[in-house]
């Protein structure tokens, strides 16, 4: 994988950044954060040499100078509402997200729990985050919100909101998903704080659209392709050319959003600092990109990524045909298809040569493996095989797992177990490989041999990590879970397994 994107570089210039922007203000800053703080993958994968925490090691630089306060709508509470990613419900994210600031040292003042209007199980989290020893703040439904400017920005709107009590220049707005308040918690704050006399300011750190790059450069193309399913659709911002006679790219929810962010900063401090949605941002991520080529083909791979991945979940059942369309016609704007990633291309073609399901790796250095399904391995299974013997310079036809150790492991599989699938998995492959790799001192050479060759096959597992794989078919579960923490890049054909 080329590096594209200079990360010390982004880690110096967006701190200073941040820093500049709470001495426009009154050493007071709210920033709504937006996007995976932890983990995002996303921005790994399209700006290659972004690291999946980079921003979080940004914030560490000003670590002393924050403050932490998480929001969590009271309807999702009501309703479970469950993050996909992680299986967990929006409240007990809350926690998690706490205790993964707090293991690092962050300051988490406090938890706000937005649209509040006597929901039980609001109630029934407040009471734990109170035995807790966590201060919660409520803040209530507006009617009109966000039109009602008039409303919004009297006691009877924002005035009627608990003060949430800070004590650090600068306050981080997060929250466990998208629609649970950030943006008016931050708003609501800068109305009692300047009831208080003190101006404090307002900022979105969002990653993505990266404004200062075209508005169809892939990185950006890619980005709607990571939000087809939420219909977000980048534009220039008219607000920012008309101000300044210069491009900026935002997209459309806070270009919509700004006539009435407008009022309310008017209704709030008599004017509004910023004259375009793009000024609200301090994302500096446009200015590290050090190979446009390297970035513009990550990108390209990652559209067709999403693509796969919708693809997969109408094959489970979704209805999401307007993604996977939305994400056919971002094909066209990038003026690729999915050949475009070769590890598609060569599975396709040893899939049609061998009569068989078969998955591909692109490895670091370009070079392409390919394996096919068997009655004793799965084509995922084959493949990680097959790859580590290369990486390992072993010859392509050793075995490293004898098939006298793999039908003892299928009888159990089919016989004991229920399954109806005897080939192994990726995880019972590795499993055997450890096994096998345990060298005993009165063992035959020809065994001694075999342990030395899994033990070298093993040790190659890292050097697949950011490596590209395709398979033409469905993985199972564990197969994907696997891939993942190998942190390879996966897709698959919309193809169930028979």
């Amino acid at each position: 994988m080329k590096i594209g994107f200079d990360n010390e570089k982004y880690l110096k210039i967006q701190s200073e950044h941040i820093r500049e922007r709470i001495a426009q203000f009154d050493g007071k800053l709210y920033m709504e954060l937006g996007g995976k703080l932890f983990d995002d993958h996303h921005a790994s994968r399209v700006l290659p040499g972004f690291k999946p925490d980079s921003k979080l090691r940004m914030l560490a630089q000003l670590r002393s100078q924050i403050e932490i306060v998480i929001v969590v709508s009271a309807d999702d509470i009501e309703k479970n509402k469950v993050r996909a990613d992680l299986g967990i419900t929006y409240d007990e994210d809350v926690l998690r997200l706490r205790d993964e600031f707090m293991s690092r040292d962050f300051m988490v003042g406090s938890v706000v729990i937005t649209h509040y209007d006597g929901q039980h199980a609001a109630d029934q989290f407040r009471h734990r985050l109170e035995r807790m020893g966590i201060r919660s703040y409520i803040h209530y439904p507006i009617d009109g919100y966000p039109h009602n400017v008039e409303l919004i920005a009297s006691d009877e709107g924002f005035g009627k909101n608990d003060y949430v009590e800070t004590t650090r220049p600068l306050v981080i707005v997060t929250a466990p998903g998208p629609g649970s308040g950030k943006m008016a918690t931050c708003l609501s704050q800068l109305y009692n704080e300047n009831k208080r006399g003190i101006r404090a300011g307002y900022a979105k750190f969002e990653t993505f659209p990266v404004w200062n790059l075209p508005l169809k450069h892939p990185v950006n193309i890619a980005y709607e392709a990571a939000t087809a399913d939420l219909n977000d659709v980048n534009m220039i911002d008219p607000f920012h050319l008309e101000a300044y006679g210069k491009t900026a790219v935002n997209y459309n929810r806070d270009v919509e959003i700004f006539p009435v962010l407008n009022a309310l900063f008017e209704g709030i401090y008599g004017e509004n600092p910023y004259k375009s949605p793009t000024d609200m941002g301090v994302n500096m991520v446009g200015f590290c990109i050090s190979d446009d080529d390297a970035c513009c083909e990550a990108s390209r791979n990652e559209i067709i990524r999403r693509f796969y991945d919708a693809t997969n979940k109408m094959a489970d059942g979704a209805d999401n045909e307007n993604e996977i369309s939305k994400i056919r016609m971002l094909f066209n704007q990038a003026k690729i298809t999915t050949a475009f990633r070769r590890t598609t291309t060569a599975a396709y073609e040893k899939k049609i040569e061998s009569g068989h399901t078969a998955a591909a790796i692109e490895l670091e250095d370009g070079t392409i493996i390919t394996a096919k399904s068997s009655p004793l391995l799965g084509c995922s299974a084959a493949l990680i095989l097959n790859a580590t013997k290369y990486l390992a310079g072993i010859d392509h036809e050793a075995k490293l797992i004898p098939q006298s150790l793999i039908e003892p492991v299928q009888k159990t599989k089919t016989e004991y177990l229920g399954a109806k699938n005897p080939r192994l998995h990726t995880d019972e492959v590795l499993v055997a490989l450890s096994v096998l790799s345990q060298n005993d001192e009165r063992s035959a050479p020809r065994d001694a041999q075999l342990a030395e060759n899994c033990r070298r096959a093993l040790e190659q597992l890292p050097k697949l990590r950011n490596c590209q794989v395709h398979s033409t078919v469905m993985l199972s579960e564990v197969d994907r879970k696997i891939f993942k923490k190998l942190g390879c890049g996966l897709t698959c054909d919309p193809v169930r397994k028979k």
